[in-house]
Formats: structure tokens, sequence, C-alpha cells
């Protein structure tokens, strides 16, 4: 296993060390960091200093189609005591599965994000540059504008938070607006998923020559 992909270390809260679960269709490069208890799936890219750190107990997912741009940075809370149970309040659930942090399908991480557990990021949602998320959900077809903050809050369905705008209350992520015909980054999402599929197919496909 090259040297930037490892299993997490044995602590005092966690007895088990892991090392992650990537997909053969997944392309990690060389400068990124994968370490523990992480899940990625199929035709994930994750570039170049991003850091995806499953060390403090469950997993990290990244499902299918996903990308994690350019030093983004995934990481959870501990969610294993020292007698070996759940804090519950560092777990988020998703399909009946516990997680530290959830990332959902055709997601975009962009450059410089910060995603960090107890989260959920569901499918088709474009994070945009230097955002950060933590304690939060974020609905389907959802954009984090570039440096928009989303703490403690539940962003619904097709809405966008401009960007620079923080989010501390479920009251603000319920005002937000709806994605509308003509928004300027509507059909963002669809492109850099399209984009970041297709150069981890060709970064494999360099990989085998």
């Amino acid at each position: 296993m090259p040297e930037n992909i490892e299993a997490n270390p044995i602590t005092s809260w966690n007895p088990e060390s892991k090392h992650p679960d990537i997909d053969e269709t997944a392309y990690i490069h060389p400068q990124a960091t994968v370490i523990g208890a992480v899940s990625i799936g199929e035709k994930v890219l994750v570039a170049p200093y991003a850091s995806i750190r499953g060390d403090e107990g469950l997993d990290i997912k990244v499902d299918d189609h996903s990308n994690v741009q350019d030093a983004v940075i995934l990481h959870g809370r501990q969610t294993i005591d020292s007698t070996g149970n759940h804090i519950t309040d560092k777990i988020v659930e998703v399909d009946g599965e516990t997680y530290s942090l959830y990332i959902g399908k055709r997601v975009s991480l962009a450059h410089q994000a910060q995603v960090h557990g107890p989260a959920i990021v569901f499918d088709d949602v474009f994070i945009g540059m230097q955002t950060f998320v933590y304690k939060a959900t974020i609905g389907k077809n959802s954009v984090l504008e570039p440096k928009a903050c989303v703490i403690g809050a539940n962003v619904p369905e097709n809405r966008y938070v401009p960007a620079g705008s923080v989010i501390t209350s479920q009251e603000d992520a319920d005002a937000l607006p709806e994605i509308y015909e003509g928004y300027l980054f509507k059909n963002t999402n669809k492109e850099v998923i399209a984009v970041n599929v297709e150069l981890a197919d060709g970064y494999n496909r360099m990989k085998q020559n």
C-alpha cells in the first residue's frame, strides 16, 4: 500500500486499526493523504494535498463519482468512548449505517474546503472553495458558494448559501434562497463531476502504462 494511504493507530478509545477501503476505479493522488476508517467509492478523485483522516472511530465515507479537490480536509470527531460505546452526538446515520462523516454521490468538494464530522453532505451538492461545514446536513442538489460557512444547521434541498455567508441557526438555513433557472452555479456541479470522473479514469490509465 502506498505511504500516503495508511491504517489508523490503536488508541485508548479505538482498539481497531483499519486500512482505507478504496474502490479500484478511484484515484488517490500521491500527494493526498487517506488514513484509517475511510471508504472511497467508484471513480472518486482525491487531488493533491487533500487529507481524509479517519482515525477517531467510525468511518468517513465518500460515495461514488464524488471529488475531493486540492487541499480539502475531511475529518470526524471521536465517535467511540474509552468503554467502546458510541458517542451518539458525534455520529451521523444514512440508510441505517453510521458514520463520523458522510459525503454522498456526485458531490464536489472544491479547493481548500473543510467538512468536519459529524456532518452529512447528500447527493449532487457543490461545496465551493474555502467553505466550512461542521455539525450540519447539506441537502441534495444544494450549493455552498465560496467561503460559505454552515455550523449546526440543516440546509434544505435545492438551496444555495451565498458566498461568504455564515449560517449557524436552523432559522437562517430555512430562509436560504432556492436555486432558480439562471442561477450562476446551477449547472456547475454536473460540469465539475464530469471533468473529475474523467480525470480519475485518465490518471488510473497513466498508472497502468
